[in-house]
């Protein structure tokens, strides 16, 4: 299937490893002009090097900086539109969330979270929308989790998760007038080298087997390209009437009817 990809422009925040490569990698494979976002620029290059050889050495490129701040944003987006010269496509991937329990999490860690999560996206989306009104329309894309639409994982993490599925919703309706589509995007448990999962499993791989056994009914993890075909289709014509939803990825493993 064709999605009808070729030549949009994709920024994708957190993009070196994990959920945000592979989202890059399925958009570039149908055709789609890629920017890469990275604090670390040693991981960022070898991204883009492995995107080049899928892409083309014209249709990737990267940003290396800290999209956590305001400036950092707003640089990726003017690096985006400086290469590209235009926007169609926003992936917001980035997310870290520490904290234990209520009484032991702090109000620092609380912060960080919706500093490193959240406001990181509503920026991003901010700056994109003029850009995306200006093409005549685009997508915008949250990564959230299903720990965003039930109970479950780091208090943190389920917090402001379920804020973006949340801002993902609202968004889609103020945008539609715009032919500016808003999904997220909600994965289980995936495992990928570096991930979480991923060094949980090098720690205790008997537990890590055990837990697998116990939660997820295919009897393994997700992996990372399964989220991002589904981001590349979400992203695509072919999904347009799709807007608003949050789209689960997750074999099976959330309890939720919805």
């Amino acid at each position: 299937m064709d999605l009808g990809l070729k030549d949009k422009v994709a920024l994708i925040t957190g993009s070196s490893r994990g959920l945000g490569l592979a989202s890059a990698r399925s958009l570039a494979t149908e055709g789609c002009r890629v920017m890469l976002t990275a604090r670390g620029a040693e991981t960022l290059a070898r991204a883009v090097n492995e995107l080049r050889d899928v892409a083309g050495p014209d249709a990737v490129d990267s940003y290396a900086g800290d999209l956590a701040t305001e400036r950092g944003i707003a640089e990726a987006v003017d690096a985006t539109l400086g290469r590209f010269d235009g926007l169609d496509i926003l992936v917001n991937n980035m997310g870290l969330a520490r904290g234990s329990d209520l009484v032991q999490t702090t109000d620092a860690e609380w912060l960080e979270a919706f500093d490193q999560t959240l406001m990181p996206a509503i920026r991003a989306s901010r700056l994109a929308v003029p850009h995306l009104r200006r093409r005549g329309g685009g997508v915008i894309v949250f990564i959230t989790s299903i720990w965003g639409r039930e109970s479950g994982g780091r208090m943190t993490y389920n917090a402001v998760k379920a804020a973006e599925t949340s801002l993902a919703k609202s968004l889609a309706q103020q945008l539609a007038s715009d032919s500016i589509r808003v999904v997220s995007v909600a994965p289980g448990s995936i495992q990928f080298p570096g991930g979480s999962w991923h060094r949980r499993q090098q720690a205790d791989p008997e537990g890590i087997a055990e837990f697998v056994r116990r939660e997820l009914p295919f009897g393994r993890f997700g992996r990372a390209e399964e989220v991002g075909d589904v981001v590349a289709f979400l992203a695509s014509p072919r999904a347009g009437w799709v807007s608003g939803a949050s789209v689960v990825v997750d074999g099976c493993q959330s309890r939720s009817n919805l």
